[in-house]
């Protein structure tokens, strides 16, 4: 007879708690892990990107930053500079309005429209002119009140009486007329006082002029053309000659000719290539002359020379 045995149920069953119980503690499990994973430090990738970011920005703010203090020093130096100009602008105009003590140019002087080395030059003033000064010198310049306008002139070359007005020389007309010449005068050494082919040139020029001509003939016998008397400027009082030339090497030696027998042809002036030379100011060399317009005005295709 078959023997059956009974299971026993408590050793065939869990209870259904315990069977609840173990899924939840596995899942509560991952999900602490996971929680974990999560809430750990960010992944270095992302830290960079991050600092990147930030750092960029701090970047450009600082680049921000600088420009704007850049634009911002610049503001206040125009600032500054708009106050200085209204400043000089303001005293310029004191000076020239209460200018009141005159003086005596001794020798022809450029005009400048302000002390500064390179200056603009604006105009000349003619020796023993009588002029209105400010009081104030810089760089070597003295300021003048010209027509209720500053202008600058050479300091050195303003007295506080008038120059006494040299004689004029008798003027001669030409060798042929019997007036007076320079075949009488002494002939400075290295200097020829013969007559020149053309004795026209002669008609109505000083002694004076008409010994610089017949030097400069001789010593340039290639210059063929010549101005003498006509009814403007220095060449009205018959004391000036213009040599025409373009040639610029050319004009250089006839310049370098009359500079350095000034003395013995008694020169006022030597103008050429827009350039003045005086032998009262010989120290300051060539001065400028200032544009007047064309290669004429400008003495560019002659050489002027003009004597006391």
């Amino acid at each position: 007879m078959a023997i059956r045995h009974k299971r026993d149920a408590a050793a065939r069953r869990k209870p259904r708690a315990a069977l609840v119980a173990g899924p939840l503690a596995l899942l509560a499990t991952g999900t602490a892990v996971t929680l974990g994973v999560l809430g750990s430090d960010p992944a270095p990738s992302a830290v960079l990107a991050q600092e990147a970011t930030t750092t960029g920005i701090s970047r450009a703010d600082d680049i921000v930053s600088r420009s704007e203090s850049r634009q911002a020093a610049a503001r206040g130096e125009r600032y500054i500079m708009r106050l200085q100009d209204g400043y000089d602008a303001r005293q310029t105009r004191h000076a020239v309005t209460h200018a009141h003590v005159h003086r005596w140019s001794t020798a022809l002087l450029n005009l400048w429209a302000s002390p500064e080395k390179g200056a603009e030059q604006v105009g000349l003033l003619d020796a023993g002119s009588r002029v209105l000064i400010t009081g104030r010198a810089e760089s070597g310049r003295v300021e003048l009140a010209v027509d209720g306008k500053s202008r600058w002139v050479t300091a050195g070359y303003l007295s506080a009486s008038k120059p006494e007005p040299q004689p004029k020389p008798e003027p001669a007309t030409s060798p042929s007329s019997g007036s007076p010449s320079t075949s009488s005068r002494t002939a400075p050494a290295g200097l020829s006082t013969a007559p020149c082919p053309d004795g026209s040139v002669e008609n109505g020029l000083t002694s004076g002029a008409v010994l610089v001509y017949r030097a400069v003939c001789h010593a340039f016998p290639q210059i063929t053309s010549y101005g003498g008397w006509d009814a403007h400027g220095e060449h009205a009082s018959g004391k000036a000659i213009d040599i025409m030339t373009s040639d610029k090497a050319l004009g250089d030696q006839i310049a370098a000719f009359l500079q350095s027998h000034a003395s013995e042809l008694g020169l006022y002036d030597v103008i050429w290539w827009d350039r003045i030379w005086t032998p009262e100011r010989a120290a300051e060399g060539w001065r400028d002359y200032g544009d007047h317009g064309s290669a004429t005005a400008n003495h560019m295709d002659h050489v002027h020379v003009s004597v006391n």
